[in-house]
């Protein structure tokens, strides 16, 4: 079934129409039809679909739509389902604090790009340009001299009475003589066709990282379309920022900038990871940094090395426990007074915040003629601070038509509240209102509401045969960054929000989406690239070294937790095949079971013991795979893999990350599927068991072949090594213990847990001797699970971490034992005290062998520590620095 896409937005229903949700194409009165380019009635009562003859479309929708050709429902239903796993593979999240499915949740794009004419563009880039100028000199006086003050040209209580206010900045020149290096303006398209400033973020704007992200996207699903409308391109601006931060910051061109971020809890972390990996920046939270003689350092595996710029996306008052927030654990004590004696940059400078109130901007356009001798080429919606009794006078009868919002930051102030719709209030309510704007008038500011402009968006229907083109609100959101001193260039492009369903207001916390906003251009397209012309070798070396404390911990234990999980996912399965396999009444072997999932908490405690209730402890053990209260259970290893993986987000490739959440969700969604864990069959659970398996094989192999091999990357390796060495040793004392292994099911188990069964048959044929045994799983060199292997490449990884020379061994390497000294003969004598053939006996007495398993599972436990204290914190006084 085929259809024109352009019929279809002109019409709104492609043949034939039973194949589509039949609903109008046009935007709803009041609006601006971004479509057709028809500005909607003036009226600005509540919007209802108009179901009228539509005009024409607009000649750049026009030549969007020609481009793409004929698409059917189906066809576009396909592009919207690959667009959305896409999105999923590369793990492009908006995290969410009270989503209760979860800290992320997928990013949520449109198919559809908002097109920006160059005409409109030309507007909104002149104008952006002129605000940002205003800010920044509104910055400069607020923190200087304060004339703006003192001829009451600002009112005290919209900038002292701030929280945003920042006193510990007031007459501290910024480094580069800039405070603004990033400015966002959400500009609406009103009814009459003109652009309007809502609100500007200056604090910490968000929206950078998932600019390019949609970009991405929406150009590989549109190619020709996005070449052919001439869609001006983004690096050359996103280049122009970093150049100029670096050669503002007082390290110059060879400047290291980081990027600081609250953390992977943050809503928008995924942006900050994805934007410090585009622009080449370290990606840092709070705690791997330090402050030395006014002087800020990044801890690193290699000592503390020098910071000289920082683009934060973390709000000022979390920045530096010592000056602002004590309870701040996101910041950098001392940071402030590093600003101040000019070794840091900060993009933006801290104190910017209160220009973000609402309030603001009805004094903007007075501000614009003081300042800059000019009237403001964007306009603001009409704004009333009720602070002033005149203006309070002139909005309280104006509540229902208008937006009441919080003066203050709805978070983080006693005075701040969510913004709501007077057309939305009941009259009791807007009297509520009107009575709290009454007592409390500097807490509020009323704006004037102005209908976004509609844009098209793809819904699917019902079938996959089915969908329609359905108008949604929008607001754009474009960007202001510095490319000089004093000098700004705007983005040619931004993030479109879009609201959900048919709401008015466009927020991605109200389960709104977003999408991609393609600037055509008669010009040239810029086609610079963020790829450097030429490195410094100052430049190349401190890309080799530049691993941060916390990466580092993040590393090993997302190591230690991957081989965790692959362990007890190895286990729980064996555990199922002998219980359901021909040795059920195994007692040696059931001792063993019963032990290990004990030892390995994949049972809880008081669980009857496996051979008194073979069945009660089957359904515990399937019931506990995802269960929260066993803290090694199979579900809470792999929620560890993912959590430690999300906080070294930015060192993992898009398929390592997509393995860790598959194998994650698969779990839940299997377990969740069910009104009880205890519905999920034996049989059930081991394929699920199977599944996640393969998966974590594949997360080994991406761990192993595909990643640097830098000292995070040994980390790593160390954690895998360490888990691995205290499980097997473990395992086998268990079995000598047990006497598992002296019979043939025990003895096959064993093997198997050791992931070393086609490797036993192939050299030993059907033997079940212990001398076979020992040989394989304990002194192979060859075998990668063999005590020997493990513990040969944990001390030369321990050696290579601490840079010893070549052939050369580390102190904490020595903590674990040599396994050149061991040997089978010794191994597997005779019992010191009895004097008996150790292998004659029903359960070998292996005195030796137990104390080299012993002496495996201490070190693993000893190392842990010792790696702890020595690479993971930077508290004593006598650490090295490198000076860059």
């Amino acid at each position: 079934m085929s259809g024109d896409l352009k019929t279809l937005a002109q019409a709104a229903v492609p043949p034939p129409p039973a194949a589509v949700d039949a609903a109008p194409s046009r935007a709803a009165s009041g609006h601006f039809d971004e479509l057709r380019a028809v500005a909607g009635p003036a009226d600005h009562a509540r919007p209802t679909p108009d179901t009228s003859q539509a005009p024409a479309l607009a000649p750049h929708w026009a030549r969007f739509f020609d481009h793409l050709g004929p698409q059917s429902p189906r066809e576009l239903n396909a592009k919207a389902s690959r667009l959305e796993r896409q999105l999923r593979d590369n793990g492009v999240t908006y995290n969410v604090y009270a989503d209760a499915g979860g800290p992320q949740r997928p990013w949520s794009l449109d198919l559809f790009p908002f097109i920006v004419t160059p005409q409109s563009w030309q507007k909104i880039e002149a104008g952006v340009r002129q605000r940002v100028r205003l800010l920044e000199h509104v910055l400069d006086d607020t923190y200087g001299p304060q004339q703006l003050l003192k001829r009451a040209l600002l009112p005290p209580a919209l900038v002292q009475g701030h929280p945003g206010y920042m006193r510990a900045m007031r007459d501290v020149d910024p480094v580069g003589a800039t405070r603004l290096h990033i400015a966002a303006f959400d500009l609406a398209h009103g009814p009459d066709g003109n652009w309007w400033i809502v609100s500007q973020r200056t604090q910490a704007p968000s929206g950078l990282g998932y600019l390019l992200e949609n970009r991405l996207a929406i150009s590989r699903l549109f190619p020709e379309a996005f070449e052919h409308m001439r869609a001006q391109r983004l690096a050359g601006v996103y280049r122009a920022l970093v150049d100029n931060l670096k050669a503002a910051s007082p390290g110059g061109r060879d400047s290291h900038i980081a990027l600081l971020t609250p953390g992977p809890y943050n809503e928008t972390y995924f942006e900050h990871a994805y934007l410090a990996r585009y622009l080449g920046l370290t990606l840092v939270q709070g705690g791997d940094m330090v402050v030395r003689d006014e002087r800020l350092y990044l801890k690193t595996l290699r000592g503390l090395v020098p910071v000289h710029g920082l683009l934060k996306r973390l709000d000022d008052p979390f920045l530096d426990p010592l000056e602002l927030r004590p309870d701040s654990t996101l910041g950098i004590p001392g940071l402030l007074q590093a600003v101040r004696a000019g070794n840091v940059l900060m993009a933006n400078a801290p104190g910017s915040a209160f220009l973000e109130s609402p309030a603001l901007l009805g004094f903007l356009p007075a501000l614009s003629r003081h300042l800059l001798g000019e009237e403001l080429q964007l306009p603001s919606l009409a704004t009333w601070w009720c602070g002033e009794r005149a203006a309070m006078d002139a909005a309280l009868p104006r509540l229902s038509a208008c937006a009441i919002k919080s003066t203050y930051p709805p978070a983080g102030d006693a005075r701040g509240f969510q913004s709501v719709l007077g057309r939305d209030l009941s009259p009791r309510e807007l009297d509520e209102w009107a009575g709290r704007i009454a007592l409390h008038g500097d807490d509020h500011t009323v704006q004037s509401y102005l209908p976004l402009s509609q844009v098209p968006t793809w819904q699917p229907g019902a079938g996959p045969d089915s969908g329609q083109i359905v108008p949604r609100s929008a607001m754009l959101r474009v960007f202001a960054v510095s490319d000089g001193e004093k000098s700004w260039q705007v983005i040619p492009g931004g993030m479109a929000r879009v609201a959900h369903n048919r709401a008015e207001i466009a927020a991605m916390q109200r389960g709104g989406s977003s999408a991609d906003v393609w600037v055509m251009t008669p010009n040239a397209i810029d086609r610079t690239t963020l790829l450097p012309p030429a490195l410094t070798v100052a430049m190349v070396a401190q890309r080799r070294r530049l691993v941060t404390s916390r990466g580092a911990e993040n590393l090993y234990w997302l190591g230690r937790y991957t081989e965790r999980a692959e362990n007890t996912i190895a286990l729980a399965r064996l555990t199922i095949e002998c219980l359901i396999g021909e040795d059920q009444t195994c007692p040696s072997l059931l001792a063993w079971l019963d032990q290990m999932a004990r030892f390995n908490t994949l049972v809880l405690p008081d669980v009857p013991a496996l051979t008194q209730s073979r069945r009660v402890f089957e359904r515990s053990l399937v019931a506990g795979l995802v269960g929260d209260q066993l803290a090694s259970s199979v579900g809470f290893n792999l929620r560890a893999v993912r959590s430690a993986g999300s906080a070294v987000r930015e060192r993992l490739s898009y398929e390592h990350w997509n393995l860790i959440e598959r194998a994650d969700s698969e779990l839940v969604q299997a377990f969740s599927a069910l009104s009880s864990p205890a519905d999920f069959g034996t049989l059930d659970a081991l394929d699920m068991l199977k599944r996640l398996g393969r998966h974590m094989a594949a997360i080994t192999g991406a761990q192993t072949d595909r990643m640097t091999r830098d000292d995070g990357w040994r980390l790593l390796s160390i954690g895998r090594h360490v888990e691995r060495l205290g499980f097997l040793a473990s395992s086998l004392s268990a079995g000598l213990e047990t006497g598992s292994v002296c019979n043939d099911a025990g003895f096959e188990a064993m093997v198997a847990l050791f992931d070393s069964t086609i490797s036993f048959h192939a050299q030993f044929q059907q033997s079940r001797e212990m001398l076979a045994l020992v040989d394989l799983l304990v002194l192979n060199r060859d075998n990668p699970r063999s005590l020997a292997w493990v513990a040969h490449t944990l001390r030369g990884r321990l050696a290579k971490l601490a840079g010893s020379e070549p052939n050369e061994l580390s102190p904490m390497s020595l903590q674990v034992p040599d396994p050149a000294t061991w040997d089978l003969a010794t191994l597997c004598a005779a019992d010191p005290q009895t004097g008996a053939p150790a292998l004659a006996t029903p359960i070998p007495s292996l005195p030796l062998l137990q104390e080299v398993l012993d002496q495996c599972w201490q070190a693993a436990h000893d190392v842990s520590e010792r790696i702890s204290a020595t690479y993971f914190t930077h508290s004593g006084s006598a650490e090295k620095s490198v000076v860059a």
